[in-house]
């Protein structure tokens, strides 16, 4: 397979993910923003920054609902927005048109200028409806995938950007939430704890599982192994990684030869695996988070560097 064919692969299916996370912090953003004390706590700001882009906002200003939705959802100049995201996603998916199914080039290409024709106060009264509208369209392109496509070296470049961009996107939040999870605070326990707690689940889309593993109890530890360590679950952190090391495992096999990329996902992997929660809040779990994004980050590099993407 070309390099370049590879590349667009890989980050369409970053793009999708990106564009279908974005959205879910819209709604986690909308949730915090109605709790006691969200004005001092400046919810949304936590939500520009799990994207990465509090830069694009000036530091002591109160971050405002219709500030997010105009630079998070529809500022084609900032990469993290949804609909620079879908753009660049479509862009990648035209370069590799036949590379793709027609069903996945449908779910890519289908209403794709959508919004283009919002403004800032619509899209804001649409809000429920456009992340609605985005989630549908991530999860209608991965099942296309799924149902569909060759599982040959193309599928593993598209499994392996999904994989890693989903990583990311659990470990940036739990990097910026960290500390609803710290069983010093004072209020554990409480209102106020709960709905962050659940708001964060709902961010990933794990209330329902989160319940299904541990009953309707909530504590720092059981979130903590859920979301970092939980194999079972497709956003936890160490599942997405087993997924990034097959996918790699697949490739090195095929190309018969191995890069610095599958020896850092062996050492990620072997990192977390058998770690229990408790020992991640003995070694500090923000510092652990910080320095798990640190590793994946370059992760990222040393993939584009194996396989010469431009």
């Amino acid at each position: 397979m070309l390099s370049r064919t590879a590349e667009s692969l890989y980050w369409m299916a970053r793009y999708m993910e990106r564009a279908e996370s974005t959205a879910r912090l819209l709604t986690m953003g909308q949730r915090m923003a109605i709790l006691p004390g969200a004005h001092h706590r400046d919810e949304w700001r936590s939500v520009i920054r799990v994207t990465s882009c509090e830069d694009r906002f000036p530091s002591g200003v109160q971050v405002r609902e219709i500030d997010v939705v105009e630079e998070l959802l529809l500022n084609i100049d900032n990469p993290s927005s949804i609909r620079a995201c879908l753009a660049r996603a479509r862009a990648n998916a035209k370069a590799v048109r036949t590379a793709l199914t027609q069903d996945m080039w449908e779910a890519m290409n289908e209403g794709w200028r959508k919004l283009d024709s919002y403004d800032v106060a619509e899209a804001r009264q649409d809000l429920p409806s456009i992340i609605d509208w985005v989630k549908t369209r991530a999860m209608t392109f991965r099942g296309a995938t799924e149902s569909g496509h060759l599982r040959n070296e193309g599928h593993d470049f598209l499994r392996l950007g999904g994989a890693l961009e989903r990583a990311q996107m659990t470990l940036r939040l739990l990097d910026v939430k960290y500390y609803v999870l710290l069983p010093e605070l004072d209020v554990v326990g409480g209102t106020r704890d709960h709905y962050q707690w659940t708001s964060v689940l709902h961010a990933l889309s794990g209330s329902r599982a989160y319940h299904h593993v541990y009953g309707g109890s909530y504590s720092p530890w059981q979130i903590t192994d859920f979301l970092m360590l939980n194999r079972q679950f497709p956003r936890s952190v160490l599942y997405c990684f087993d997924q990034v090391a097959y996918r790699l495992q697949r490739l090195s096999d095929l190309h018969q030869k191995e890069a610095a990329c599958d020896a850092r996902i062996r050492d990620m992997v072997g990192g977390l695996t058998g770690t229990t929660s408790g020992e991640i809040f003995r070694r500090g779990l923000h510092e652990i988070v910080q320095r798990t994004i640190m590793d994946s980050n370059q992760l990222g590099f040393e993939i584009a560097e194996a396989y010469h993407f431009g």
